[in-house]
């Protein structure tokens, strides 16, 4: 199986305890993400700390991925964001945002699409939560590897922080109309 997969040959579903003896079946080389699944994603879920989706291939029912969405806000003070929103008179020192706070693809899905496919969703989903509720930003913190993609789905760099992940930002007001 090789070649990108479509976006109607994967559905989402909201993660449960049905999924439950799946989660152990996901392949990862990253062992942060794997433990979140496995050990944290069902108890966040009971906590609403976030909310996490399942992908699956439909074809054939496999677990090939997935998104973990929570609540944040962007911090622009002493940013290069800060001095764009005081022109416009918005002088807040963060703005409202979802976060993904985990995104994941199985090793044998990865490179097919699928991380794009999971990114829009996160998409669609904070510009609807900004038409209900106000939400201008989708953040993550990028792990340096990961960086270049993000840039090429429209994500920016807030700041380099030295550490090991890059906190990024997606401005809604730039989302395709196609996305909303």
């Amino acid at each position: 199986m090789d070649g990108k997969i479509k976006p109607e040959d994967i559905r989402p579903e909201k993660l449960d305890e049905k999924h439950e003896s799946l989660l152990t079946t996901f392949s990862t080389d990253n062992k942060e993400l794997k433990a979140f699944l496995v050990e944290d994603a069902i108890k966040n879920q009971h906590l609403f700390i976030s909310t996490t989706y399942l992908w699956f291939y439909s074809p054939t029912d496999e677990l090939v991925a997935y998104i973990s969405l929570l609540n944040d806000s962007l911090r622009i003070k002493e940013t290069e964001l800060e001095s764009i929103f005081v022109e416009k008179g918005i002088l807040y020192k963060s703005l409202p945002a979802l976060k993904i706070g985990g995104l994941c693809v199985d090793n044998r899905f990865a490179g097919r699409g699928i991380g794009t496919f999971l990114t829009k969703f996160a998409m669609i989903k904070a510009s609807k939560i900004g038409e209900e509720v106000g939400c201008r930003f989708l953040v993550l913190d990028s792990k340096k590897e990961s960086i270049d993609f993000y840039r090429k789905m429209g994500f920016n760099v807030l700041k380099e922080t030295g550490e090991t992940t890059v906190p990024m930002y997606y401005d809604l007001m730039k989302l395709e109309p196609a996305y909303k």
